[in-house]
């Protein structure tokens, strides 16, 4: 085993435990490993992400900030724009959020496309755009019903 794929290994130990750990404890903990890797966008990342997940959205942005700085790998990278969007959202950055997440809904697809659009729709919404937030969620929504598919899309459209 690399010493990165046993960083990895015990950041996912840490994760798995999460409800085993008080919120201070959990974000020194992983404070702690991210230490092993000073600079490093993986070790950023996860600290923005205990960060946020304990409700420290301030420091996580940050950390999220500085992630994207050293330069994620591309598997992370996705994971790590929504997440980072929804924390500017909860800090009251509503159109950043908002702009964050268009443009990853405009870069590709993949298995996270209902994700962006959920959490887009969340930002319009703080953003006082709710009709718009109804046609990201209505569009995202169409392509899994049995029936109605094209008509709830084509209504999708209309409120974009």
């Amino acid at each position: 085993m690399t010493d990165d794929q046993d960083w990895e290994r015990r950041v996912a130990a840490l994760w798995d435990a999460f409800d085993d750990h008080g919120p201070a404890d959990f974000v020194a903990r992983m404070a702690e490993l991210a230490a092993e890797r000073p600079g490093d966008a993986l070790a950023e990342y996860e600290l923005a992400s205990a960060l946020d997940s304990t409700g420290d959205e301030a420091r996580a942005a940050e950390h999220y900030e500085r992630a994207f700085a050293a330069g994620l790998p591309a598997g992370r990278r996705r994971p790590a724009t929504i997440q980072y969007a929804s924390t500017l959202r909860n800090l009251g950055r509503f159109e950043e959020s908002v702009a964050l997440l268009t443009a990853e809904r405009e870069a590709g697809s993949d298995e996270l496309d209902g994700a962006v659009a959920a959490f887009l729709a969340l930002a319009l919404t703080s953003a006082g755009r709710e009709r718009q937030a109804v046609g990201v969620a209505l569009g995202a929504l169409a392509p899994h019903l049995p029936r109605y598919r094209r008509s709830l899309a084509n209504y999708a459209r209309e409120l974009l």
